[in-house]
C-alpha cells in the first residue's frame, strides 16, 4: 500500500467518480473522509463498503457550495484520524443549456458548486494540509471540446484548472503538489443522465480506445497523483479521455 498512514478528504464521494476514488485511496492505505451533499444512505454505503476490506473511512454531510463546508470538513477529518495529507476536489454539478439561455440561476450554482467549492478546498488544503501532501481537483475534457450547450460547466472547470497552475507555485515549497484530472466521458449516472443510446453510441466512436471511461480509470489516475511516485508532477492537468482529445 503507497499511501498508508494518510488521511484523505474526497468531496462529493458518495457515487459515482467521487466513490471510486474513496475506495481506491482506501486500498492504497488511506483513512478517507467520504463527503457527500445530500445522499447519506450512498455515502455509509461506500464507508462500509471501504471498512468491510480493512479500512477506515468516515461519512462526513457538507454541500461544497456553502463557505462553512470545507473548514467543517477538515475539522472532522482531523477529529477522526488527524492531520489531512490528501485533497481530492470531485463535488460538482452541470446543467446543459446555449449560453444565450442559460439562466442566471444556472450560473450562479455552477459557480457555487464547481468552482466555489474547489477554490475553496483549495484554500484550505493551502492552509492545513501537512507538508508534502496533494491537491488533486476534478476538471473536464470539456475544456478542449467546448461543445455547445456545456458553456457554464466548461468556464467553471477552465476555472479550476487556472487555479491549479498558480497555487502548484505558491505551495511548491512545502512540497504540497497541486494538480487536475480532467476525465472524458465516463459511464456513470452523472454522465448517462438524459442522453440516449444512439448519442452515447456516437459518443464512444469519437474515443480513439473504443470505449467510454469506467470511474476506476479515474480513480487509477487520482491514486498515482496522490502516490509518492508523482512527486515530480506539479501544476498539471491530466486529460484521462482514452485520447478523444
Amino acid at each position: 500500500m503507497t499511501l498508508e498512514n494518510k488521511t484523505a478528504i474526497v468531496t462529493g464521494a458518495g457515487k459515482g467518480i467521487g466513490a471510486a476514488i474513496a475506495r481506491k485511496l482506501a486500498r492504497e492505505g488511506c483513512a478517507v473522509v467520504v463527503n457527500y451533499a445530500r445522499d447519506k444512505t450512498a455515502a455509509d454505503r461506500v464507508v462500509q463498503e471501504i471498512e468491510r476490506s480493512g479500512g477506515r473511512a468516515v461519512a462526513v454531510q457538507a454541500d461544497v457550495a456553502d463557505p462553512a463546508a470545507m473548514p467543517a470538513l477538515f475539522d472532522a477529518a482531523a477529529a477522526a484520524f488527524g492531520a489531512v495529507d490528501i485533497l481530492v476536489n470531485n463535488a460538482g454539478m452541470m446543467r446543459l443549456s446555449p449560453v444565450a439561455e442559460a439562466a442566471d440561476a444556472d450560473f450562479d450554482d455552477h459557480c457555487a458548486v464547481n468552482l466555489g467549492g474547489t477554490f475553496r478546498g483549495m484554500r484550505e488544503g493551502a492552509r492545513r494540509l501537512r507538508d508534502g501532501g496533494r491537491i488533486i481537483s476534478l476538471s473536464s475534457s470539456v475544456v478542449g471540446f467546448y461543445q455547445p450547450g456545456y458553456g457554464l460547466y466548461a468556464a467553471t472547470k477552465a476555472a479550476i484548472e487556472a487555479l491549479t497552475h498558480v497555487l502548484a507555485k505558491e505551495l511548491g515549497p512545502r512540497r504540497i503538489t497541486v494538480n487536475a484530472i480532467a476525465p472524458g466521458p465516463v459511464e456513470t449516472e452523472f454522465f448517462m443522465r438524459g442522453k440516449s443510446e444512439e448519442l452515447v453510441a456516437g459518443i464512444t466512436r469519437m474515443i480513439p480506445l473504443g470505449r467510454l471511461g469506467t470511474p476506476d480509470d479515474i480513480a487509477d489516475a487520482v491514486a498515482f497523483l496522490a502516490g509518492p511516485q508523482s512527486g515530480w508532477i506539479n501544476g498539471q492537468t491530466i486529460r484521462a479521455n482514452g485520447g478523444a482529445v
